[in-house]
């Protein structure tokens, strides 16, 4: 993943994946859309994240998962 993005660092929330410049980890991001909260939702709540990162984050999240899928 894009160290833009999403950094890991031992001493920030035990070396969990956070947003970039952010003790926020990424995994409260799908949290929110899989408890079936809005990305806007999410924003309010950590406001340290902006709307741009994480709609990359879940972009190249959707790149992976879908590069290596066979075709229909």
């Amino acid at each position: 993943m894009d160290t833009s993005l999403v950094s890991r660092n031992p001493e920030i929330m035990s070396g969990a994946a956070c947003f970039t410049g952010t003790r926020v980890p990424v995994k409260n991001l799908f949290d929110y859309l899989e408890g079936s909260s809005t990305l806007e939702e999410f924003l309010q709540d950590f406001p340290s994240v902006q709307r741009t990162t994480a709609i990359a984050v879940l972009e190249e999240a959707r790149v992976r998962l879908t590069s290596d899928a066979p075709a229909a």
